[in-house]
């Protein structure tokens, strides 16, 4: 007897860890750049530069590269941009990880906080979040045919899966020209930009993936002119392309994660020669997995009927799609200037900061906070700019039936709209939408049949079966496990009892005939 099997397509998590550390340093401001009055806007990103997995642990070097505009009270330029970079080389303990292993690491700036220490000395301070992971892709073989000549039941078991059909990383990239309008002055310098996604969608097409989104982008500039003056220029850009991707077509369900890569403005001439053109050049970094639905049906049991049948099995966690569920929350919340002195909003940015995500009845419940960077414009001579941050609680709970703590995956999420409007010189108030999605797939433990052997009856243990008996149904019981233990095939116990189907009942009476 020789068992059919079919492969299942699988991935999964191999090892996980996720690391906090501090960055920290006191830093100079650089001879050629002038005395800090006042600090306004602060950003930073972090770039991985080395990943070396070890044994159960991976070495991780990179820096923070960080962005602190400040104002002066020297003559010229009123708003100064500083630059700079903290290294890091940290050691993430990662439990299975070996050498040859593919590792993945993500990091997040979870906190970077700039200081004044005297108008020459700036303390940068950053949390870092760091997640290190290693996917790997396997199959699973299922049973789902037997060839042999050997008398015997089988136990089918219908299967609804989701197999992973596609597994890849994959870049986009995105050139756009900028133009500023007539009535705003010639870029003498750019002094701050923020670049952010919106509206991402995904479409799986026959061996291509589209997508579409919007490109959201703010400028601080100084202009051209003898007082240099300060112009902010906001835009939203449409952007659609298409990723090739072989195996892929219509049907499939995609789970494809996003993140703003590597980016570039430029200012370029246009075509009278003046300073009014921004080039933008970026790259999406994708981690694409396309899965795909599929109905099977495995044998699950086997027993003999006139020999012996033994089974190996083996544990297999199957997947099946439970759901792919978007959800949408509000928040709204004032914020207070100490300094009362809010003359004209400049631009605002937000961000969603994720701190706890629970499985919860019929859903999965989401804590974190909106963090919101409001710049404006204060009017006084000294201090023209200033900058308000708050940190606004969200709970929200994104609404999936069925789901149980082992089925969640992780949630997306991203600031959808935001609106930060003046109340008076002293308060704003902030609406903003966030947006929440996440492919959940039914975690479905089941047991393989791995390995089938025939061997001949053990007539001690057949002599001992009556020829003839009337068995009284237990609680639990079922057709196959009573023919299993009788070697009775399933059909005949149904002929010989006038059985319409194959429901029982406790206490019902069934006539079991040995060799029927």
């Amino acid at each position: 007897m020789e068992l059919i099997k079919r492969n299942i397509h699988m991935d999964r998590i191999k090892t996980e860890a996720v690391t906090q550390f501090t960055l920290e340093d006191d830093v100079n401001i650089p001879d050629s750049k002038p005395d800090v009055n006042t600090l306004n806007l602060e950003k930073g990103e972090l770039v991985i530069e080395e990943i070396k997995p070890g044994n159960d642990s991976v070495n991780v070097r990179g820096y923070l590269d960080y962005v602190v505009l400040y104002h002066t009270l020297e003559e010229g330029s009123s708003l100064v941009v500083l630059e700079g970079k903290l290294p890091f080389d940290e050691k993430v303990n990662l439990r299975g990880v070996v050498p040859a292993d593919s590792v993945a690491v993500d990091g997040e700036v979870e906190d970077l906080t700039v200081g004044m220490i005297n108008s020459r000395k700036l303390n940068i301070q950053s949390l870092i979040t760091m997640t290190a992971r290693v996917e790997e892709l396997y199959d699973e073989e299922a049973p789902i045919a037997v060839h042999g000549e050997e008398k015997a039941e089988y136990r089918r078991m219908p299967l609804e899966l989701a197999q992973i059909a596609i597994c890849k990383n994959d870049i986009f990239r995105l050139k756009e020209e900028i133009t500023l309008p007539s009535n705003y002055p010639n870029i003498f310098q750019l002094l701050w930009d923020n670049v952010t996604l919106g509206d991402v969608e995904f479409k799986v097409t026959e061996e291509k993936i589209t997508l579409s989104g919007d490109v959201h982008v703010f400028l601080l500039y100084e202009g051209e002119g003898e007082d240099h003056p300060i112009r902010s220029f906001e835009t939203t850009i449409p952007f659609s392309g298409m990723l090739e991707c072989h195996g892929c077509r219509e049907g499939m369900l995609p789970d494809i994660r996003y993140r703003l890569g590597q980016k570039e403005l430029a200012v370029r001439p246009d075509f009278d020669g003046e300073e009014r053109c921004i080039g933008l050049e970026m790259v999406l970094d994708f981690m694409i997995r396309i899965y795909e639905e599929e109905k099977l049906e495995i044998i699950s049991d086997i027993y003999g009927v006139s020999n012996e049948i033994t089974t190996v099995t083996h544990r297999a966690d199957l997947r099946r799609l439970l759901s792919r569920v978007t959800g949408k929350t509000k928040v709204t919340d004032h914020v207070h200037v100490k300094a009362g002195n809010v003359l004209q909003l400049l631009h605002s940015e937000g961000m969603v900061a994720p701190e706890q995500q629970a499985t919860v009845e019929n859903g999965i419940l989401l804590q974190g906070n909106l963090t919101v960077k409001i710049m404006y414009i204060t009017g006084e001579d000294e201090a023209p700019y200033g900058c308000a941050q708050a940190q606004i609680p969200y709970k929200y709970t994104l609404e999936v039936p069925d789901i149980s703590p082992e089925d969640t995956d992780a949630v997306h999420a991203e600031v959808e709209q935001l609106q930060v409007t003046m109340l008076d010189g002293e308060e704003m108030d902030v609406k903003a939408v966030l947006s929440f999605s996440t492919v959940v797939f039914k975690s479905m433990p089941v047991e393989l049949i791995s390995q089938v052997s025939v061997a001949p009856l053990d007539t001690g243990k057949m002599s001992n079966l009556p020829g003839m008996v009337v068995y009284m149904v237990k609680d639990g019981d079922n057709l196959w496990n009573i023919g299993k233990k009788y070697y009775a095939p399933v059909d005949s116990l149904r002929r010989l009892n006038g059985l319409e189907s194959d429901e029982l009942k406790t206490g019902q009476k069934l006539l079991i005939v040995k060799g029927s």
